[in-house]
């Protein structure tokens, strides 16, 4: 659930970033690549949660 949520965050954050771009808005666009790196986090943390989970189920 959480790299969905990750792949989701990064998806709005880039909308924002070129909307931003097309408008010619820094602030919008600095806050869509904010929200891409936020989203690339989550996606990462859920990756490593889950080979956390198959390491331990291994070593049952």
């Amino acid at each position: 659930m959480g790299k969905i949520k990750g792949k989701a965050e990064q998806l709005k954050g880039k909308t924002k970033e070129e909307i931003g771009d097309m408008a010619d808005d820094r602030t919008m666009e600095m806050k869509g690549k904010a929200e891409q790196a936020a989203g690339r986090a989550k996606e990462s943390q859920a990756d490593a949660a889950a080979r956390m989970r198959k390491i331990h189920n291994a070593n049952r």
